[in-house]
């Protein structure tokens, strides 16, 4: 999968990409620009910074655009041990985007697991991954 055409925006030390699956309206992930295996722990001062800069910054976003009603935020490192952090929004009804229906069935749930298999289609994704986009462009 070509993850490039998924990318958000992109940072000094970090990039911020759109989840390919959307089953949570707006799930981001923010990848570290650093090689080799890095725990969230062992990060420089200035990746901390940043790092939380771009949470306030996606967190605005997505609340712009959205309205999830919380947040989760993981970093697990199980499946990929470069360093990055989930932005999950959370929405205690559902939500409708491009005339499709997001239900988070998870909530007041952990948010895992979740349908793995859940689809929406090409245009849909590319319209959140461009709302998205759009809206991280604009705050500074």
């Amino acid at each position: 999968m070509d993850y490039e055409q998924y990318k958000l925006k992109e940072y000094k030390y970090w990039a911020v990409y759109l989840n390919v699956n959307q089953y949570f309206l707006g799930r981001v992930y923010i990848w570290s620009k650093r090689k080799g295996l890095v725990d969230l722990m062992d990060l420089s001062e200035k990746e901390q910074k940043e790092l939380f800069e771009i949470c306030k910054q996606v967190k605005q976003a997505l609340t712009e655009l959205f309205r999830p009603d919380l947040f989760n935020w993981a970093s697990l490192g199980n499946i990929s041990s470069q360093c990055h952090l989930h932005v999950i929004p959370r929405y205690e009804k559902p939500r409708l985007f491009n005339l499709e229906v997001f239900v988070d069935e998870r909530w007041g749930k952990n948010y895992a697991p979740y349908n793995y298999d859940f689809k929406i289609s090409e245009e849909t994704l590319l319209k959140i991954r461009d709302a998205v986009k759009e809206k991280l462009k604009a705050i500074k």
